[in-house]
């Protein structure tokens, strides 16, 4: 585990970032399909985080899937170079955890999915700057340049920003109602509706995030990996929603409340992650911006790579990162019991936030 960290002004903001990556004897390291995937970067969306922490302790084997084969698993992880960003907005969860379970911005209120740069700063006529303040400027905020940082050293080949809100698994785009052309289209198209299969039972919208919820969002992390960073599989996976909860009910409208639910989905999620990176690097070949994939020390240099070694995940490592996280975990069964009622709350939200 390593924390990448940036400070703007008197603000910083600190990021963990866990690497996984299991050697194998005589496979050359730039066969390797390297993922990027980012939990919690709305600070309300609690579930996401606990989807991460139970997705570790799966791929370190530490917790088993039901029905998973053990060999299966191994044999794709193997081929694989995964990067996981269990927390990306940590200062606005401090702020949930605080007493404030509506809050979905970072520390010094700024939407860390509306401060990239693609379409950066357009507003729609149902804008709403309490929810959706893109900053001063795209990457104004600590946490997103962080986030650049790891994902241009990184250049993965798959990216996952995982929100809650409701269920749903887009593509690019968000800033308009439209999809990727030709062959990218259908590769991810093709692996989202497997995993609506497999993993949702169907009831997972897939489509562009811009054509499927109802209103566009600009200055997003997934349009970024895709446009411009130019990933060649990049998507948006909205894991758990209760869309009947009233609006001042934050955290039944982005987090499960009953343990069996709560187990649910982080079995359901898991599961559809390993689908992915058994499914992802298959089709990757089909997309138009398919390129060999390079080695990730000639990407990054020798110099920054002994500054930034890949880590092993391994079964000491991922105890730890449990431990610095119990705290929050106890209070979120807590909060699945008192539900924050007198929490004070904003008085309207966007019930499908990306």
């Amino acid at each position: 585990m390593e924390t990448m960290r940036a400070v703007d002004n008197d603000y910083s903001a600190a990021i963990s970032v866990i690497t996984y990556n299991n050697p194998k004897r005589g496979l050359d390291e730039k066969l390797k399909s390297r993922i990027l995937i980012s939990f919690g970067q709305h600070g309300r969306e609690l579930i996401t985080s606990e989807v991460a922490l139970h997705l570790l302790s799966v791929i370190s084997k530490e917790k088993r899937l039901p029905n998973m084969d053990l060999s299966s698993l191994d044999k794709t992880l193997e081929n694989l170079m995964i990067k996981v960003v269990p927390m990306e907005n940590l200062n606005g969860r401090r702020l949930v955890e605080a007493g404030d379970p509506c809050e979905r911005r970072n520390g010094r209120a700024v939407d860390l999915n509306r401060n990239w740069s693609v379409d950066w700063g357009k507003k729609e006529q149902d804008f709403d700057p309490y929810e959706e303040n893109p900053g001063t400027a795209p990457f104004s905020e600590p946490e997103t340049q962080i986030m650049r940082k790891l994902s241009t050293s990184f250049n993965p080949h798959i990216w996952v920003n995982v929100h809650s809100g409701m269920e749903a698994m887009f593509m690019p785009y968000d800033h308009r109602n439209a999809t990727p052309d030709g062959s990218a289209f259908n590769a991810m198209k093709s692996i989202l509706e497997d995993l609506n299969h497999l993993h949702c039972r169907g009831r997972c919208l897939v489509g562009s995030g811009g054509g499927s919820v109802g209103y566009l969002a600009h200055g997003t992390s997934t349009d970024y990996m895709y446009d411009a960073l130019k990933v060649p599989m990049a998507f948006t996976f909205e894991i758990y929603g209760d869309l009947e909860a009233p609006s001042r009910d934050c955290f039944r409208m982005f987090n499960p409340i009953n343990l069996a639910t709560f187990n649910r989905v982080l079995n359901d999620w898991s599961a559809a992650f390993i689908s992915l990176f058994e499914r992802g690097p298959l089709l990757l070949d089909r997309t138009s911006d398919w390129v060999p994939i390079d080695s990730y020390k000639e990407l990054m240099g020798r110099k920054e790579v002994k500054g930034m070694e890949m880590i092993d995940l391994g079964m000491q490592e991922i105890r730890t990162y449990f431990r610095l996280f119990l705290l929050s975990s106890v209070l979120l069964m807590f909060m699945f019991c008192s539900r924050m009622s007198k929490s004070k709350c904003i008085p309207s939200l966007s019930s499908i936030p990306l």
